[in-house]
């Protein structure tokens, strides 16, 4: 841990004073271990701090079978926290990348929509990281990545507008300078998802 870092104490003091702040009492019953709560709650929410991304992506497939075409993993849940309000946003991603010799895991890519989403984040600036960490590390032929979320900082607060939900795209490679891919892969991601039926 950092010598700057503050405490686990330290952070559970902040929130205590929070609640003063608020007008409550953090000596009644329901508050007592509001602290202790929302810390462990952040340490959650804000765990991909504690991972590299590149880390992720690091052990690849090279046997593919000369497998060129694209690889898209749709509807990836995730939920993140703004950082300039420190409220939620929830929403999906999509990832597609055209594979040149080497493929990675698909769970890799959940894992890597996690790794940036549990941070302090802006919607914009995670978008171009996922991208920017599959091209550093695949160097594939290009990348399309698309994240969709509704941001409480909106609907809570501010304008209070509800059933908005904010989309970004970064595209590289084919899928910036192709048209064909990218309308394969915008048409792949629009396309309703496979649901199991039941017996």
């Amino acid at each position: 841990m950092s010598a700057t870092r503050p405490s686990r104490d330290e952070a559970e003091e902040a929130i205590r004073t929070l609640l003063r702040w608020a007008g409550e009492d953090t000596s009644r019953e329901g508050l007592r271990e509001t602290p202790r709560r929302v810390v462990s709650a952040y340490e959650e929410l804000l765990s991909g701090y504690n991972v590299d991304p590149h880390d992720i992506l690091s052990k690849t497939f090279k046997e593919v079978a000369d497998y060129d075409e694209m690889v898209v993993l749709k509807d990836i849940p995730f939920e993140s926290l703004c950082e300039h309000h420190m409220l939620p946003f929830i929403g999906r991603a999509h990832i597609a990348y055209l594979p040149d010799k080497k493929v990675v895991g698909i769970s890799k890519l959940a894992r890597l929509v996690d790794a940036y989403s549990k941070r302090f984040q802006i919607q914009e600036k995670m978008t171009a990281q996922i991208a920017n960490a599959l091209n550093d590390i695949l160097q594939p032929r290009g990348v399309g990545v698309v994240v969709e979320a509704v941001h409480q900082c909106m609907t809570m607060r501010g304008v209070h507008k509800q059933g908005v939900s904010m989309q970004t795209s970064h595209l590289s490679g084919r899928f910036k300078s192709d048209d064909k891919t990218r309308k394969e892969f915008l048409s792949l991601i629009a396309s309703p998802f496979y649901r199991t039926q039941p017996a």
